[in-house]
């Protein structure tokens, strides 16, 4: 059974950092690219950021170029979306994904976790 699980979620205030976690089990980690996206109530499920099974080759959104950075650990099975300089518009549920290809888990993943809460205070 494939199962995405992320944490690290939380209130911060605007300009603070904050660290995501998606813990995956079910599959074969280090075989599939993951990626990170976010959603606001109202709106769709937007991409953040992906990389792809060794870690070596990322792609952002726009919006989070320079500011996030992802990663992944394969002996943990974690992949990881470092925040900082966070700003209000960054606010959303944040959920992990994974694809056996690296265009995949920006156009479509395979999987999704459940979400966690990222709240930003001006």
């Amino acid at each position: 059974q494939v199962q995405l699980v992320e944490s690290g979620g939380g209130l911060v205030q605007a300009g603070d950092s904050l660290r995501l976690s998606c813990v995956a089990s079910g599959f074969i980690f280090r075989r599939y690219a993951m990626g990170w996206f976010r959603q606001t109530p109202g709106k769709e499920r937007d991409f953040v950021a992906a990389l792809n099974w060794s870690g070596v080759n990322t792609i952002y959104a726009d919006s989070v170029k320079g500011r996030f950075t992802i990663s992944r650990d394969s002996a943990k099975n974690t992949v990881y979306l470092q925040m900082n300089s966070l700003k209000p518009e960054d606010a959303a549920v944040y959920y992990c994904a994974a694809d056996n290809s690296p265009i995949g888990v920006k156009e479509g993943p395979d999987y999704w976790g459940q979400g966690t809460q990222v709240t930003v205070a001006t």
